[in-house]
């Protein structure tokens, strides 16, 4: 991937129109997960202190090209300002004649953030004269939202065509960790993939097929895996459609690559009924419904993640909300930190992965923990992302 960096732009003076990801969860107007937030400042601090005049573009939700308070950004920009212990002005649109005055009379080292950039409908069809809009508050253009860079949208896709554009220390950072797993990765390669569904992450099996030696993986798809082998999995989550899990059996096969699937299981008598939960062999599921992988599983799993040197943690192993159901994913996680400690690479998707990592307390042990969801996934599986293609073009 070749771009312009952050570090080589001159910004002093000059109005810096930076899209950052800042879709952080809200609950009842106050904001439930901070992760996205403290990850943008050492971006906005390199910004401050050299003289830059930034203006801050996100999104918050899904607004559907309608205003929405209940999805402004007015509450990060607080939190955003007390964090930096630096005012950041806000206003209440992302275009027009007050977003640009706004933008005109920014010190050298001062913020303004404008408004959520999806409560109008030409952001999400990246509509050019919309971009062009927004280019008016810019001399020059960051992109450091990796978790909006597979979408094509006015603001993350669209002003790069009108305004030297640059990648943040965010965005350079997510592609610099990503990069390791999938060009010239060290090796043993091992890829712990979990979720609910194989069909949503075909694609991540079959682009590292040919890079991993390994896969350990749980969740819903485990089940779906095992189904695909002929093996009972009760009442328990899995595809309808047996035939991806089947081909990626076959894939795997021909390749060498280890598929190391769940011997053993914690079931309950429904996804509800805790008190049920308890350990089975893969035989004994009966019509149980497998919420997480069994300890001897874990242990196994954990056996393998540690004679790794590069790790890929893309999904929890069972429902890890649940304190009865969290074991396999913890035991899994301790194993990728202490691989960690030995000197493999280790980095967590984003999404469920992350969400699991930070919950069960081994996320700061790991090399790199992804920001992004969709754009992560859609990383790992060689998909083209419209927001990097911008910043190379």
């Amino acid at each position: 991937m070749r771009f312009k960096r952050l570090e080589d732009a001159d910004v002093r003076g000059k109005r810096v129109l930076l899209r950052e990801d800042l879709n952080a969860p809200m609950k009842n107007g106050a904001i439930a997960d901070e992760t996205r937030i403290i990850a943008v400042l050492p971006t906005l601090r390199w910004l401050r202190d050299h003289g830059a005049r930034t203006v801050i573009l996100s999104h918050l939700g899904r607004p559907d090209g309608k205003a929405d308070p209940k999805l402004s950004l007015r509450p990060i920009a607080t939190r955003l300002a007390e964090l930096l212990g630096t005012p950041v002005g806000f206003v209440d649109d992302c275009v027009g004649d007050a977003a640009v005055a706004a933008s005109k009379v920014l010190a050298d080292g001062g913020f303004v953030m404008f408004e959520n950039v999806r409560f109008h409908p030409e952001e999400e069809a990246n509509d050019p004269a919309f971009a062009r809009e927004l280019t008016r508050s810019g001399d020059l253009y960051v992109n450091d939202a990796f978790g909006t860079a597979h979408r094509a949208h006015a603001s993350t896709a669209g002003v790069a065509a009108d305004l030297p554009s640059y990648a943040g220390l965010l965005m350079e950072a997510e592609l610099a960790a990503l990069s390791r797993l999938t060009e010239h990765p060290v090796h043993p390669y091992v890829c712990a993939i979990g979720g609910a569904k194989v069909v949503d992450k075909v694609g991540v099996f079959e682009n590292l097929i040919a890079k991993v030696d390994a896969f350990v993986i749980g969740g819903g798809m485990a089940n779906t895996f095992l189904a695909a082998q002929g093996i009972g999995v009760g009442k328990s989550l899995r595809d309808p459609d047996l035939l991806p899990a089947q081909r990626i059996i076959a894939l795997a096969l021909s390749r060498g690559v280890a598929l190391h699937l769940p011997t053993d299981a914690v079931v309950a008598d429904a996804f509800d009924a805790d008190d049920t939960a308890r350990v089975v062999p893969l035989d004994q599921v009966g019509d149980g419904m497998i919420l997480d992988i069994g300890p001897k599983s874990a242990q196994a799993y954990a056996d393998v993640l540690r004679s790794a040197k590069t790790i890929v943690f893309n999904g929890p192993m069972g429902v890890y909300e649940k304190a009865a159901y969290q074991n396999g994913t913890r035991v899994v996680g301790e194993a990728i930190a202490e691989a960690t400690q030995h000197g493999a690479v280790s980095v967590v998707g984003g999404g469920d992965a992350a969400a699991a990592a930070h919950a069960l307390g081994f996320a700061g042990a790991m090399t790199h923990v992804s920001t992004g969801g969709g754009a992560t996934l859609e990383f790992l599986e060689g998909k083209t992302l419209p927001g990097i293609a911008a910043l190379e073009r």
